[in-house]
């Protein structure tokens, strides 16, 4: 039997899958999943279980959610293995851009050049003089 800590690590894990589709509640998350599901549906208050971490979904439903959400059921249901953990990059690389990242650059990109300059300024705030540094030696790279 599952103990809370894998319940509300499992509903964590399915809320940030979920966020991205703008599912938000067990009566959504109930119509979508069903949508999936080749066997009897599942009632709003059985996906609001899942969302709020009372129960984990037996093994057919949780194929249905890993193959719907395009991750893995051992994901899911148990997080990334021991060895699969994401290792943290050196500090002069960098992740792939997720499509969350490339919605927001476009957000940014799409505001006037007032508010861009604004954004930019707590951007420099956030990360110090790093990244000045960084623009500065890249503007320096394009002049050789």
């Amino acid at each position: 039997m599952p103990t809370k800590q894998e319940k509300a690590a499992f509903a964590k894990r399915l809320k940030g899958l979920l966020e991205p589709l703008k599912i938000r509640g067990g009566t959504k998350l109930a119509k979508e999943f069903n949508k999936h599901y080749r066997g009897e549906p599942v009632t709003p208050q059985t996906a609001h279980k899942w969302h709020s971490g009372t129960t984990i979904p037996m093994p057919d439903k949780l194929r249905t959610l890993a193959e719907w959400l395009l991750v893995t059921e051992h994901w899911l249901r148990y997080g990334p293995s021991p060895g699969m953990a994401a290792k943290p990059l050196a500090r002069e690389e960098k992740y792939p851009p997720s499509p969350e990242i490339i919605e927001l650059a476009s957000k940014i990109g799409a505001l006037n050049p007032k508010d861009r300059f604004l954004v930019e300024e707590m951007i420099v705030r956030f990360y110090g003089e790093e990244v000045e540094l960084v623009e500065e030696m890249k503007a320096g790279e394009g002049e050789t």
